[in-house]
């Protein structure tokens, strides 16, 4: 009973935060107002993600609460081996520990370092969700007396009314980062927002980069299957890393192909655009020397990609059959960006800008000539920047 204005809270307004770090703080600061000496709340669980496999918050009275999120691989770590999460995840059973009396070769280093920090109890309680799923719930105490045994009864019971709350935040958490790691932050917002009717689209002006590999059969020939996906993969990660730093996103993988947007409010922000993206390609053209330095001495192969840029409007829009969707941009525009990046093997420069583009551009050029295009009526003047790569 003691809990109970905790748990209403909870039914009531608690579900209602934006996020799961202020449901921590707004949780532990009830709890407290009962007389339960919390000082130091852990949320863990798992999670489906392509990087992590777990993610949570921790609050500690006087710092507030930070989000954590556990790398896949932990599990074979010495963090995690033998720990007080893992005990839960295993066995789903609560484990209490005495923080006064550790062994320094039996107890876990989590153990010594929360009795370091001042703590003097502490209790990993099984989180459970509606799949059946096994979390944690950890607290501790700096209370000299520790917890009492109707502490720990309380804080065990009370794992059973906000475990419904947590599993609501943890799947929007997840869905959120799932959208953002698949479909890209600006869709993953319009599909979170219900913009997701097909033929749903909006007419945008952007800056468009369309890449992709160099001799791409070549490589999955000669490479087996493992070290083709790892080179996809590398070459993938440093245009990724260049082009979000700047504001660009990627919109689709497209074989070895990427296509990527740069989009502005409007055409008067085309200029600034322009700029960030020629500096994602300077970026992702040197981290590829970094990249090939490093396959030359492992033996491998050296990759080679090239890049086009192009600006115009677009519609950036939902598409597809009515149970398989896609957000993506269409339009002419998209298509002379992919035209303009497979010249780049045709004249042997990496980087090509189109017409358009250098109108928003303040940097020395020369131009490559008109060159025909497939599905363009008439030939287009294609440029690169002096001393590009080739």
């Amino acid at each position: 009973m003691r809990l109970a204005p905790v748990a209403e809270w909870l039914a009531r307004q608690g579900r209602f935060l934006p996020n799961i770090a202020e449901l921590a703080g707004e949780t532990c600061a009830r709890l407290i107002s009962t007389g339960l000496p919390v000082w130091r709340f852990r949320i863990a669980f798992r999670t489906i993600h392509p990087e992590l496999s777990g993610m949570g918050v921790l609050w500690v009275q006087g710092n507030g609460a930070r989000l954590i999120n556990a790398r896949h691989g932990i599990e074979q770590s010495d963090d995690y081996l033998g720990s007080p999460i893992q005990h839960v995840f295993d066995n789903s059973t609560p484990l209490r520990r005495r923080l006064t009396d550790l062994d320094p070769e039996r107890d876990h280093s989590v153990l010594h370092s929360v009795a370091r920090a001042g703590g003097t109890d502490y209790l990993a309680s099984p989180l459970r969700f509606s799949d059946g799923g096994i979390n944690t719930l950890i607290y501790a105490t700096r209370s000299p007396e520790g917890f009492s045994d109707e502490d720990i009864r309380d804080l065990e019971c009370f794992s059973d009314h906000i475990a419904p709350v947590i599993e609501v935040f943890a799947t929007r958490q997840l869905a959120v980062s799932l959208l953002d790691t698949y479909v890209g932050r600006r869709t993953s917002q319009r599909v979170m927002q219900g913009k997701i009717k097909r033929g749903d689209g909006d007419q945008i002006f952007a800056v468009m980069w369309y890449s992709d590999l160099r001799e791409f059969t070549a490589l999955t020939e000669s490479l087996s299957p493992k070290l083709m996906l790892n080179a996809l993969n590398e070459y993938f990660e440093l245009v990724a890393a260049a082009v979000t730093a700047r504001g660009g996103e990627i919109l689709r993988f497209i074989g070895d192909a990427m296509l990527i947007v740069f989009p502005v409010s409007d055409e008067d922000q085309l200029a600034p655009a322009c700029a960030a993206a020629l500096d994602a390609a300077d970026d992702a053209f040197s981290a590829l020397g970094a990249l090939n330095h490093r396959r030359r001495r492992a033996g491998l192969p050296e990759l080679r990609f090239g890049v086009g840029l192009h600006v115009g409007e677009v519609i950036y829009g939902n598409v597809g059959a009515p149970n398989r969707l896609d957000f993506t941009v269409m339009g002419p525009a998209v298509n002379r960006t992919a035209r303009l990046e497979s010249l780049t093997k045709t004249v042997n420069v990496s980087l090509l800008l189109s017409a358009e583009f250098v109108r928003h551009i303040n940097l020395p050029v020369r131009s490559l000539g008109f060159h025909a295009m497939k599905g363009v009526a008439q030939p287009q003047e294609i440029f690169s920047l002096e001393g590009s790569h080739t």
